[in-house]
């Protein structure tokens, strides 16, 4: 792929932007002719003829006909639309009164816009590489003989995906729906959350071949200027061919390269969002793709799920303890067997020792190599039984772990303790709610097992500090991304490892929320007890 971007720069502690050379950007512009089929060939020689461009020439009129064409693209137009509100207002009979403006020439646009045609998305088009975007993005195009001017009429249609159950995110309680690959269909479905005028929606145009829609949302009052801001300025200078999905968009304007943690969160789930928008984020919205981007994001809001918002508080705090006990079990587990049974045997006591060294008396590799063997083999085996088949998929993972992990501890490749370490790592990375920090643990436990092998505890402690340092000096969208742990906020530790009632989370993150903190006017009281 052609590569985007010109250069990058640090900008005011958000760190990196994107900047692109601004020269040859205009380009002159191709406007419409006079003559429809001059008009018409030019739009036939720009697309090759392509077959799936329609092309309908029709009259106007009964005492002075004007010839008009109509085009569009089949297969991403509603047909059924067009022939009950654009070909049988046209071509039926005109009332007398509308005859006799419509033979004034100066009159005949403004005529067929306000007393004819009956739609509601219509707007002017002049150019023909405006009349091509909106061609070939679903939209049906009008031009008269002897008129400069055309229109676009808003009648996207064709087969999409309806709205479904998120198959990434799902929940026990809360609703069920998920995003589809339809922007307005997305941008629906958070409207019907929040229902406020302060909801705002911004689009754009990425890529210089897809001409990808791009929207923005956000929650004016709450959201800081700032942000909205760096976002437009961070997407204003991509320069790509292309834009396919969301994933193109975070990764050219994500804060680091190459850091393994998320900077830019994701999320299939409109409650989500919703929540995330009231909290004073901004929403990033791909047409094409169910997933919808969030900024800033903060390491705290990778672990939280939207079910934890639906549930009791003390269930809600149970299940994230569990969840940040399932990150050090991820992250450190095989570390810590490799560095106890390698270089701190002292620290088992004695009958487990003894059991320890029994099961690897004949096992050939040292404890290093052996976790290594057994991880690389797990992630061969959930990277193929995520690209097979549905059908065979599951079983052949299943069958693939038990087969494997037993035959080689019958073989005394492995001993039996590292299959069931491996396992229970294996499982813990699962916990965490979003795949993009589960990725990011995953990664970083290779070089945690490396560092324990070579050095013991010692090394682990060197690397876990080392962690907390890059987590510390990481920034999302100028938001440090430890918040409210590092710089600490007292007040926003209500809504990190632990959940309180609803009652008192009162206000919204100080950092990220600069304008309206406050979800109450004060601190609700706590709620009555009435007897009976």
């Amino acid at each position: 792929m052609n590569f985007f971007l010109k250069k990058r720069r640090k900008n005011n502690g958000n760190r990196f932007l994107f900047e692109q050379d601004d020269q040859n950007k205009e380009t002159s512009k191709d406007l419409l002719k006079t003559s429809l089929q001059g008009n018409i060939q030019h739009v036939k020689q720009q697309l090759g003829n392509s077959a799936d461009i329609v092309i309908r020439e029709i009259q106007i009129g009964n005492e002075r006909i004007v010839k008009a064409c109509i085009f569009y693209t089949d297969g991403l137009v509603d047909t059924t639309s067009i022939q009950n509100f654009i070909m049988e207002s046209l071509m039926l009979d005109i009332p007398l009164d509308q005859e006799q403006m419509i033979s004034s020439q100066q009159n005949v646009l403004q005529v067929l816009k306000n007393r004819i045609l009956a739609v509601g998305d219509i707007q002017d088009v002049t150019e023909f590489n405006s009349l091509l975007t909106s061609l070939l993005s679903g939209d049906v195009i009008l031009l008269l003989d002897g008129y400069e001017q055309g229109f676009t009429i808003g009648m996207r249609g064709g087969k999409e995906r309806g709205v479904m159950e998120s198959t990434t995110e799902t929940v026990v309680r809360g609703p069920k729906e998920g995003f589809t690959e339809n922007l307005r269909t997305n941008t629906a479905l958070i409207r019907r959350k929040i229902k406020t005028p302060q909801l705002w929606l911004e689009s754009k145009k990425i890529g210089k071949l897809t001409k990808t829609d791009v929207a923005i949302m956000y929650i004016d009052g709450i959201v800081n200027d700032k942000v909205v801001e760096e976002v437009h300025r961070r997407l204003d200078r991509i320069d790509i061919d292309g834009i396919l999905e969301s994933g193109y968009i975070e990764e050219l304007i994500q804060d680091e390269t190459y850091s393994p943690f998320p900077t830019i969160k994701y999320s299939e789930r409109p409650d989500v969002i919703a929540a995330e928008l009231l909290e004073g984020k901004v929403a990033i919205l791909v047409d094409g793709t169910p997933i919808v981007l969030v900024v800033p994001a903060l390491f705290v809001s990778f672990i939280h799920s939207a079910e934890d918002y639906y549930q009791r508080a003390d269930i809600s705090t149970l299940i994230r303890l569990l969840r940040f006990f399932s990150i050090f079990i991820a992250l450190l587990g095989p570390a810590l067997y490799i560095a106890i049974t390698t270089y701190h045997q002292e620290m088992l006591p004695t009958q487990l020792l003894i059991g320890l060294a029994a099961q690897r008396e004949g096992v050939p590799f040292p404890a290093f190599i052996e976790a290594l063997m057994m991880e690389i083999s797990f992630e061969i085996l959930r990277e193929a039984s995520l690209r097979m088949p549905k059908a065979i998929g599951q079983a052949i993972s299943i069958v693939g772990t038990l087969v494997i992990g037993t035959a080689a501890v019958d073989a005394g490749i492995v001993s039996a303790v590292m299959v069931i370490v491996v396992a229970i790592t294996a499982i813990s990375s699962f916990v965490l709610p979003a795949f993009s920090m589960s990725m990011s643990i995953r990664i970083l436990r290779f070089p945690m097992m490396a560092l324990a092998a070579s050095f013991g505890l010692f090394g682990i402690i060197v690397g876990v500090i080392a962690l907390v340092l890059h987590l510390c000096g990481l920034r999302s969208f100028g938001v440090p991304y430890m918040s409210p742990f590092g710089p600490f906020i007292r007040e926003d530790m209500k809504d990190t490892l632990i959940r309180v009632p609803r009652w008192r989370m009162f206000s919204r993150p100080r950092l990220i929320n600069q304008k309206d903190n406050e979800r109450e006017q004060t601190p609700a009281p706590k709620p009555p007890r009435n007897k009976v």
